[in-house]
């Protein structure tokens, strides 16, 4: 497996790991230049240490990346990934109800925050994605910054579990 990826070109590299966090290829960019890898672990954890290292206004500007979660109106221009995983989560399925719920909450959240709420929505349903996103609202701007980063970098092991098992590289 790390032989086919260590072999990759920066191209082919930024394809596969160009949105592990949500369009910032640059990260892959950085990422390609830590190669060769020694194990699958090492490139998540070289990957993880370049956005945490990152300055604050990256950090934000990829939290600013980042679809609202149930909108209705953009689910068709979410990046693959992002839309994967709010499928997967059944936000596309929501009802009429559901959609309003989240619109509003979205809303104020981005009003109160400047960036979307993000949740690394794997393994969990519409409702506990709604009182997760209730209880989060009431945090204040430094903390939410914090658990929204925090969010980033699950979402991103995600996406790097199903690189990792992709039959591609094995």
């Amino acid at each position: 497996m790390l032989n086919k990826i260590n072999k990759l070109t920066l191209t082919e590299f930024i394809e596969v790991f160009g949105n592990i966090f949500e369009n910032a290829s640059w990260i892959g960019g950085k990422l390609y230049e830590e190669k060769p890898f020694n194990s699958f672990e090492d490139l998540s954890n070289k990957m993880l240490k370049i956005f945490e290292k990152t300055s604050d206004a990256n950090k934000l500007l990829i939290l600013k990346s980042h679809p609202d979660l149930a909108d209705k109106a953009k689910i068709g221009s979410l990046t693959k990934d992002s839309n994967d995983e709010q499928s997967d989560a059944s936000l596309d399925k929501c009802s009429e109800d559901e959609f309003n719920k989240f619109n509003k909450l979205n809303e104020e959240y981005k009003k109160k925050f400047e960036f979307p709420f993000i949740l690394a929505v794997a393994g969990k349903n519409k409702n506990e994605i709604l009182d997760n996103f209730k209880k989060r609202i009431l945090n204040n701007k430094k903390s939410e910054f914090f658990e929204g980063n925090e969010q980033v970098k699950k979402i991103a092991l995600t996406r790097l579990a199903k690189i990792k098992n992709n039959e591609k590289f094995h």
